[in-house]
């Protein structure tokens, strides 16, 4: 049994916080690169919900690629708690770059950005967001679960 800080297993706190990073960056590239599409083009055409939700399935996407791809850059062993412990990292450093983007790029108050987590589209951001953090174990149990299968010969 492993544990999120046994150096062993390879689940030191530097490594969780490389692979944090990596999945954070890998993730937050992607927003950067829907999200002007989103507000500018579609959110025009079909409206601010209905542009969420057509970003929303990329977006998860993403996460999924990141989050078997992060664990292997940062040569993050362990098991699904070093992966819990990654994704609620890799959140935090999330809404970090969230906030400042809201508050540099956009001009944004805190409150607005708050006020956000309570239309539709902020409903549909909350559960990407629970997603993003959660994505390195779903993840995590998927290849645990591939792995423990037995193989069945042709």
């Amino acid at each position: 049994m492993s544990t999120f800080a046994d150096p062993a297993s390879g689940a030191s706190g530097a490594r969780i916080l490389t692979a944090s990073a990596i999945y954070f960056a890998i993730v937050f590239a992607v927003g950067l690169i829907l999200g002007p599409i989103r507000v500018l083009w579609i959110e025009p055409w079909l409206g601010a919900t209905l542009a969420v939700l057509c970003e929303a399935p990329l977006l998860a996407m993403a996460m999924a690629l990141a989050a078997r791809l992060a664990p292997r850059l940062a040569g993050l062993g362990g098991g699904w708690a070093a992966r819990l412990t990654m994704g609620a990292l890799a959140l935090a450093m999330q809404q970090i770059a969230d906030l400042s983007v809201g508050f540099g790029l956009r001009g944004l108050t805190l409150q607005a950005q708050l006020a956000y987590f309570q239309t539709p589209p902020g409903y549909i951001y909350i559960a990407t967001l629970v997603l993003f953090a959660v994505m390195p174990l779903l993840v995590y149990w998927r290849s645990a679960r591939r792995l423990a299968a037995p193989t069945q010969a042709p």
